[in-house]
């Protein structure tokens, strides 16, 4: 079991999303947060079927780290009761989670630097 936890958020717009989302990168709440647009969404509210369009953000962060990201999302959010849930990262690659930790709440840095994307590609491709 690692101290590292993915955070689900979901939001009403785009827009919100990323703004959000830019917030909790900057001021090193999460290492990284995935915004997956037009998500479904069937639930009810004040009596009502409501089936809408959100935003789902992905957020990885840490353990220790999720009060304050949950009160910067409620502080953020347009929604009344917006969506925030945390679970527990059992595993991963090690090279990732060390550099999750070195991006969080004002770490030095990753232990283990990863190797810098190619021009044009994601930190993830190879």
């Amino acid at each position: 079991m690692t101290d590292k936890v993915v955070v689900f958020v979901t939001c009403g717009s785009a827009s919100e999303a990323g703004r959000i989302a830019r917030a909790l990168v900057e001021e090193r709440l999460a290492a990284c947060v995935s915004i997956s647009s037009s998500i479904r969404s069937v639930y009810r509210w004040g009596g009502k079927l409501c089936d809408d369009r959100e935003v789902l953000l992905v957020i990885k962060t840490s353990r220790d780290l999720f009060d304050r990201v949950r009160r910067a999302v409620e502080r953020m959010h347009s929604y009344q009761v917006p969506e925030v849930i945390c679970l527990p990262v059992i595993d991963g690659a090690p090279n990732y989670l060390n550099w999750l930790a070195g991006e969080l709440g004002g770490a030095a840095g990753p232990v283990t630097a990863p190797r810098k994307p190619r021009a044009g590609s994601t930190r993830r491709k190879k």
